[in-house]
């Protein structure tokens, strides 16, 4: 079985900010006034402003041919990635290690829900439950990741003869550890990504250029 470990790099390519390197989102804000409980608790409003222009940006976007081939591919995906492009595409098994800027969560009750406003229309949104304060359902700096998505991503690598690694930093713990995971269960690993990363040296196969042609030349050229 095959499956994909997908970073920044590939909603990239439809102009969606990365986080990290050029250009990348925290050489701009300081992550800690905006991608943390401490941050929200102190001023929602500001965070929710950010989370706003960043949903609001998202929404104008299309998922790439990288996500497309994915899906069409029907490979199983485990994203770093808050975008929801993966299911836009049509990919059926998603594991979003980091939440999803679509969903939302109460601080003051269990209630968890989708709010697809962009604009939001109210800053902050309310908890249509309670009235409690509602926070993207999305994993911040300190936070751990959630036990179910864990869980699975250790599932589907169990079944894992391949994983695609593509467009990812290869820096975010623990994320980055699952192609270690892979690798020890005798999975093939193949990097697409136009930069060296942390991971390289792991990689059997390293395919230096963008998800969408790097995803292909891997699939016009390669046995699988």
């Amino acid at each position: 079985m095959i499956v994909a470990l997908t970073g920044a790099g590939i909603s990239a390519e439809v102009g969606i900010p990365t986080f990290r390197g050029k250009g990348g989102l925290w050489n701009k804000e300081d992550p800690k006034e905006l991608a943390t409980l401490s941050a929200f608790l102190k001023d929602p409003v500001k965070v929710w402003k950010w989370y706003d222009w960043r949903r609001s940006l998202i929404k104008e976007k299309h998922p790439s041919e990288a996500h497309h081939l994915l899906a069409r591919k029907k490979i199983p995906v485990i994203t770093q990635n808050v975008d929801g492009l993966h299911q836009r595409a049509g990919s059926e098994q998603v594991v979003e290690l980091h939440g999803n800027l679509w969903r939302v969560r109460c601080l003051n009750c269990s209630y968890k829900g989708w709010n697809y406003d962009t604009p939001l229309k109210e800053v902050p949104p309310k908890c249509p439950e309670c009235g409690g304060l509602l926070r993207p359902d999305v994993v911040w700096f300190g936070e751990p990741l959630p036990e179910e998505a864990i869980r699975e991503s250790l599932e589907l690598l169990n079944y894992c003869s391949l994983m695609l690694v593509i467009g990812t930093s290869g820096s975010v713990y623990p994320a980055s550890q699952l192609p270690y995971y892979a690798k020890e269960r005798g999975a093939k690993l193949v990097e697409i990504n136009p930069e060296e990363t942390p991971l390289s040296p792991l990689m059997d196969l390293k395919i230096r250029k963008g998800a969408t042609e790097g995803l292909k030349e891997f699939f016009s050229s390669y046995e699988l």
